[in-house]
């Protein structure tokens, strides 16, 4: 059996918390807040990963992907990605009533994030 790559990994365990945090701002936040919070998180990462990409290089920027195989330490730092929005999932909870876009849009930018990292570390192999 194959070894799931750490990377993809990732993407995975960030998409889970944003719908979660979806989940609880319609449930919680302004009514009828559904489609455009659906909306949101899939344009904004769709437009991320190849504008990310453009820009970097313009302005000649070359990251590798977030977890390296040879620095563990890295997969902690990313993780810190699902955990910010976990945490964010627990505001709308906290306080009801309001339009949480802006927190959507956050999560789903680090999910494009992850989804990047991802795309290089399937590349690299």
């Amino acid at each position: 059996m194959k070894r799931i790559e750490p990377n993809l990994l990732l993407a995975v365990a960030t998409a889970i918390p944003l719908i979660l945090l979806i989940a609880t701002a319609t449930l919680f936040g302004a009514p009828g807040q559904l489609v455009k919070y659906l909306a949101i998180a899939i344009i904004v990462p769709a437009a991320f990963v190849p504008l990310n990409g453009i820009m970097a290089r313009r302005m000649g920027m070359q990251r590798p992907p977030m977890i390296h195989p040879h620095a563990a330490s890295t997969a902690v730092w990313a993780s810190l990605f699902p955990a910010l929005i976990i945490l964010a999932a627990g505001v709308p909870v906290v306080f009801p009533g309001h339009d949480y876009g802006l927190l959507i849009i956050i999560a789903a930018i680090f999910f494009g994030g992850t989804v990047e990292s991802a795309i290089k570390a399937a590349r690299a192999r």
